[in-house]
């Protein structure tokens, strides 16, 4: 989980470089601003239950082969 501050808009090169290594390492990015944190954290709990969700779903579905 990645949370942005206001600092992040300008920073948007740097964090989709950051985001696409992370993610060819196996990892996910959920990105939350500071004020969803503050204002809705109720929200981003959700969101990342059901990320978490979802990838256990996929670690037990059968292999192809």
């Amino acid at each position: 989980m990645e949370v942005d501050g206001g600092q992040h808009a300008r920073d948007v090169a740097y964090d989709k470089g950051r985001d696409r290594w992370l993610i060819a390492q196996g990892f996910t990015v959920l990105r939350f601003w500071n004020n969803e944190i503050f204002d809705n954290i109720d929200g981003v709990m959700y969101r990342i239950s059901d990320e978490l969700t979802r990838s256990l779903e996929n670690d037990r579905r059968p292999s192809p082969d």
